[in-house]
């Protein structure tokens, strides 16, 4: 790990054995400085409510502190939950939620040009 990407996990749920810094540079690219913070229902939801006005968990969240750095939250209960309705297993669930969150980051907001970022880069990231 360098220090332009950090991982922390605050939960007690496992992390997939992804390797998030190859997406990430592809994304976001190899200087922008990314914390990828995995947290449960209760954090998500705090910061959920705090900054986007819903009192509820949410499975991704991501937030711009520059030009060049950011920050992604996952919630890893709700992504186990969520991923059969999406028809993913989990493991490529938190894959999508992270190129999702890095698109985010990247300036882009939901639509189709969104979706066929995240499937292009599915692809690539399988």
């Amino acid at each position: 790990m360098n220090n332009i990407f950090s991982i922390t996990n605050t939960t007690r749920g496992e992390v997939p054995g992804v390797d998030f810094l190859p997406i990430k540079d592809s994304v976001l690219g190899k200087k922008y400085e990314l914390s990828l913070v995995f947290v449960g229902d209760k954090k998500s939801q705090t910061l959920n409510n705090k900054y986007r006005k819903f009192n509820k968990p949410t499975n991704c969240l991501s937030f711009s502190l520059g030009k060049n750095s950011g920050e992604i939250f996952i919630n890893l209960g709700k992504a186990k939950k969520e991923a059969p309705s999406f028809g993913m297993k989990f493991e490529k669930f938190i894959i999508y939620l992270f190129i999702h969150s890095c698109l985010h980051l990247k300036g882009m907001d939901h639509g189709s040009i969104m979706e066929k970022a995240e499937e292009k880069m599915l692809k690539i990231f399988k």
